[in-house]
């Protein structure tokens, strides 16, 4: 049965995706959850949680998705022993400590890989079904012919995005957040950088193409391929940060259809809550072109009808949906939007009503104009509906009983429910009925008061031996029968852990530091072998997501999990800051699986590499082998979106810059031959005049994205001089350089 995923930011908002029919829940913690500004859960409302979900047969997912430093470590493990303790079905990972720990110590909890991981082919399922894992989160940007090939090949339980909100970039893969404004992403304090207007500039001719929300992806609904998406394992609905009436109006909408139930107008109701107009996403091959509103980045609601004249001090509006007083709308003027709760209503006498069909009029201070756009954003009547619907019992449980009551003898009932038997025993000894014995009839009316449980009574055996049962006795034994099933259901799951083996300790020589460059250009490339730099990643990298496996010679610089798999057996490899780590134990996890030398994230500070270097020294009797990328314009996200292309501009992005620009600077453009787009950061990472002190680094990294031969030239003989020690002036310019996370940690 394909299980129905549904979000909590709160126990609320649990409660409405419960009753509304999910089959499982994912939520976070106050720490190590990539949603860190939701209202999130402590240990005790955890465990309230668990509780009430397993009693309703309701599986409970806990994100632990972000990266986690080495001072954070002990801390993460701490938090999983807990998680197994409370009884939690799986936990959803990002970083590879989280991930090691939980597959090699704990067996009834299951590990599962986050879409911050980025696994978005066969090759990177693979992997980590070999490494453990028992349910894969495919990248958003996976086609559904692909998720059931994976499925096919891999024959491993996966999830995948139904419904929500997107990310323009490939998820983990954007540290736009983190680089601009120091709240990462991959650590759950996305700023929602794609969420603001930008104008796109032609850098060639220094024109601009127009500003808006060019980064702002629709949200995702694919409710009409509820076919398509029966075939796979778990459809998840996204939402941790959206309110119990969101999730209960999405949540019940996925469970009819895939119950078969859904009517259009059930469908059109998913407009009735937020929404920044939809999209059937890459999942269903939707045009790139189509997959942002540029208009607006919040709710868009749905349009209602039009200002269709001025009546004194009244608008008028013609609708095409209708109105109810106490709606709240919001009207399009001028590219500026008017926001009301509609208190009062009129009609054409100028009468208060209550609802409106067809024609109403409005009284409000700001200026209209004719043909203003009226969209609904809360309809005030579906709202209380789904309030309504928050806290009902989705289904419930049948209770049968056997009744044994005889005189001079205890009460004996044998209940089964929930899957489990509990056998009810009484303290008093029931006396003989002289003239109204207990009745099958009255048991059941007793044992039916059960609106307050997850039950129902279904069947009763009851044979009448002439016995008086008091009714608060029969009532004392429907309380204990129903505590005990949901004990005994409670305290059925296992919670096993296993002794961690003694691991192979892997440690590197120590080398004295040296150059490499990545590359975008053959003329940077041509640029760098004439510096003398003996290792250049250009036609050798194979990047994270979007891959095509080619046979390929050499040391590689690999940036996803499927391309380790893939080329683990054939090529030496470097694994590349797009992997996110952070911690000793990730670069001990990929040095197992060949890796030569791992290059850590951006989102690293200097004390923190120290840390990490130090912890691994202890843990292995020796260090790691480490690369650090110390120059270039770092890339704020990676997408499969190409924002050239929806400004008109496909084709030509060869043969012109571009770049977006706000407030804060001009971030270029990348356009890769396969229509995919790196937003790079305005400011060029710079750490030069650090070189001497960065200690324990084997490579030090230059990237090469837009510069000239000329200045790719420049900075290999600075990065030289800065190295061995011969230059001592200054390379760093305030004006065009940062120094990124190296002397700040990032929240």
């Amino acid at each position: 049965m394909t299980e129905l995923l549904a979000p909590a930011g709160n126990m609320e908002a649990l409660k409405a995706a419960i009753s509304n029919g999910c089959d499982a829940i994912y939520l976070g913690m106050q720490k190590f959850g990539a949603r860190a500004y939701s209202s999130n859960f402590d240990f005790e409302s955890l465990q309230e949680a668990v509780t009430y979900a397993h009693l309703r047969n309701v599986k409970i997912y806990v994100t632990m998705n972000t990266i986690v430093f080495e001072n954070e470590v002990e801390e993460m493990k701490e938090q999983i022993h807990e998680l197994n303790e409370i009884g939690v079905d799986g936990i959803i990972v990002q970083d590879l400590a989280a991930f090691d720990y939980i597959v090699k110590n704990f067996l009834d909890m299951e590990a599962h890989c986050s879409t911050q991981m980025g696994i978005d082919d066969v090759a990177g399922t693979l992997l980590f079904k070999e490494l453990g894992a028992k349910r894969v989160v495919l990248s958003r940007e996976v086609e559904i012919e692909k998720v059931k090939e994976i499925k096919r090949i891999a024959e491993i339980p996966l999830e995948i995005f139904v419904h929500g909100a997107l990310c323009v970039s490939y998820s983990g893969n954007c540290l736009m957040s983190g680089l601009i404004g120091y709240r990462c992403g991959n650590r759950g304090r996305c700023v929602g950088s794609c969420r603001k207007d930008y104008e796109l500039m032609d850098l060639t001719t220094d024109a601009s193409l127009g500003k808006n929300f060019i980064l702002s992806t629709k949200d995702l609904n694919t409710i009409d391929y509820i076919q398509d998406l029966k075939e796979i394992d778990s459809l998840k609905i996204e939402g941790r940060m959206k309110v119990p009436t969101y999730v209960a109006n999405v949540v019940s909408k996925y469970r009819m259809a895939l119950d078969n139930k859904i009517t259009e107008e059930e469908k059109e109701n998913l407009k009735k809550t937020f929404n920044r107009t939809f999209t059937k996403g890459y999942l269903f091959h939707e045009d790139k072109k189509n997959i942002t509103n540029i208009l607006r980045p919040n709710n868009f609601g749905y349009e209602i009808g039009i200002i269709s004249r001025i009546v004194k001090d009244r608008y008028e509006i013609t609708l095409t949906r209708p109105l109810n007083q106490n709606d709240t709308i919001r009207i399009s003027h001028n590219k500026e939007d008017v926001n009301l709760t509609v208190v009062k209503l009129y009609n054409k006498e100028g009468e208060l009503i209550n609802k409106a069909d067809n024609v109403c009029y409005i009284k409000i201070q700001e200026t209209l104009s004719k043909g203003d756009v009226v969209y609904k954003t809360k309809d005030y009547f579906y709202s209380k509906e789904l309030e309504a619907s928050l806290e009902k019992e989705f289904k419930r449980f049948t209770l049968d009983i056997k009744v044994y009551a005889c005189p001079d003898s205890k009460l004996f009932i044998d209940a089964e429910g929930l899957g489990f038997h509990y056998f009810y025993e009484s303290e008093e000894i029931l006396g003989e009925a002289i003239h109204n014995p207990t009745t099958k009839d009255q048991v059941i009316k007793q044992f039916s008061r059960l609106h307050d449980t997850i039950f129902e009574l279904h069947h009763v055996d009851y044979e009448d031996c002439h016995a008086f049962i008091p009714a608060k006795l029969l009532n004392a034994a429907r309380r204990d029968i129903v505590q005990g099933l949901y004990d005994l259901k409670l305290n059925s799951r296992e919670k096993r852990t296993q002794a961690l083996k003694v691991k192979e300790k892997i440690s590197f020589a120590a080398q004295k530091p040296y150059l490499t460059a990545s590359v975008t250009t053959k003329e940077q490339y041509d640029a760098c072998v004439s510096c003398g730099i003996k290792e250049i990643y250009f036609n050798n990298v194979v990047r994270r997501n979007q891959n095509h496996y080619k046979e390929k010679e050499g040391q590689l610089l690999i940036g996803g999990y499927g391309g380790i798999y893939h080329y683990r057996e054939t090529n030496p490899f470097v694994t590349d800051y797009s992997l996110n780590v952070v911690n000793a134990t990730s670069c001990y996890e990929l040095y197992k699986l060949g890796a030569k030398r791992v290059t850590l994230s951006y989102e690293l500070n200097k004390s923190q590499m120290e840390d990490l270097r130090n912890a691994y020294y202890e843990e292995n009797d020796g260090y790691p082998s480490l690369e650090v990328i110390v120059y270039g314009k770092a890339p704020l996200m990676f997408t499969k979106y190409c924002p050239m292309k929806k400004m008109n501009q496909c084709r030509v992005c060869k043969t012109k810059s571009y770049a977006l620009k706000d407030e804060n600077g001009t971030f270029p453009i990348l356009s890769h031959d396969d229509c995919t787009t790196t937003l790079l950061n305005g400011k060029t990472l710079n750490l030069l005049d650090e070189l001497q002190t960065i200690k324990g680094i084997e490579a030090f990294r230059l990237s090469f994205t837009v510069e000239s031969q000329e200045q790719v030239v420049k900075v290999i003989h600075q990065a030289s001089g800065k190295l061995n020690g011969s230059m001592n002036n200054p390379v760093f310019n305030q004006e065009t350089d940062t120094r990124g996370h190296f002397n700040k940690e990032i929240l």
